[in-house]
C-alpha cells in the first residue's frame, strides 16, 4: 500500500542524505504496516476496556470520553506536539506515522522544541483521556475492569517506551528515549531541525 505508506528508500524531507542506504542513525524514520498494527494491538485494549467501563457508567458518559478521545488526539495533540515532528513535514493533507496515522495537518510545522505550555497541555490532555475511566470504574465498583483497565493501560506505557519511543525521531517529545549519541547523529543529518533547537541555545521555548 504505498499511498499509505513513505517509501523507505527516500529520506525524509528534512534529512541532508540523498539516500537512506547505508544510514546508521539510530532512530526509525519509516514504517511499514506492521509497525501501524502494533501499535493499535497495544492501544485498542486499553480504549475498549475503559470504553466498557464509561458504558457502564451510561451511554452519555461514553458519548463524552469518544468526544475528549477525538479532540484531543485528532486535533489538540497534532498541534502541540505532532507539529514538531519530521513527519509533519511530509507533503500531502494527513500524517503517515506509526501513531497518529490518516489525522490531519492543519497547522505549520515547527522543527523546534515544545514550549512549556505545549508539554502541559499534552501532558495534561493524556491525563484527561487515560485518567476518566478510572473514578467511573470506582463509583461503579467495577474491580475487575478496574483491574483490567490499568494493566492494559501499564502495559501500553511500556510498550510505547520500550518498542516505540525509543527509536522515534520526533526529539520534542518529553516521552522521547532516544540517547543524546542518536540525537546528535539524527540532527546531523537534519539541518533544520539541529537549527531550530540551536536557536534556543538549550532554553526551553516560551
Amino acid at each position: 500500500m504505498p499511498f499509505m505508506f513513505l517509501d523507505p528508500r527516500r529520506p525524509l524531507p528534512t534529512c541532508s542524505a540523498k539516500t537512506c542506504e547505508g544510514c546508521r542513525v539510530g532512530v526509525q524514520c519509516h514504517f511499514r504496516a506492521t509497525d501501524l498494527i502494533a501499535f493499535f494491538a497495544v492501544f485498542l485494549p486499553t480504549i475498549l476496556v475503559g470504553g466498557m467501563g464509561a458504558y457502564l457508567a451510561g451511554i452519555w458518559w461514553l458519548g463524552l470520553w469518544v468526544i475528549l478521545l477525538t479532540g484531543y488526539f485528532g486535533f489538540i495533540e497534532i498541534r502541540v506536539l505532532c507539529s514538531h515532528c519530521p513527519h509533519y513535514a511530509e507533503a500531502g493533507p494527513t500524517l503517515r506515522c506509526w501513531a497518529n496515522h490518516g489525522m490531519p495537518r492543519l497547522w505549520r510545522y515547527r522543527p523546534g522544541p515544545m514550549s512549556i505550555s505545549e508539554k502541559i497541555v499534552f501532558l495534561g490532555g493524556l491525563v484527561v483521556c487515560f485518567g476518566y475511566p478510572i473514578p467511573l470504574l470506582l463509583i461503579g465498583a467495577e474491580w475487575f475492569l478496574l483491574v483490567l483497565y490499568l494493566s492494559t493501560l501499564f502495559g501500553f506505557a511500556m510498550t510505547l517506551n520500550r518498542s516505540f519511543c525509543a527509536r522515534c525521531m520526533n526529539i520534542a517529545c518529553p516521552f522521547n528515549g532516544v540517547d543524546e549519541q542518536v540525537r546528535t547523529d539524527f540532527l546531523g543529518r537534519n539541518p533544520i531541525i539541529a537549527q531550530a533547537w540551536n536557536g534556543f541555545n538549550g532554553r526551553d521555548p516560551e
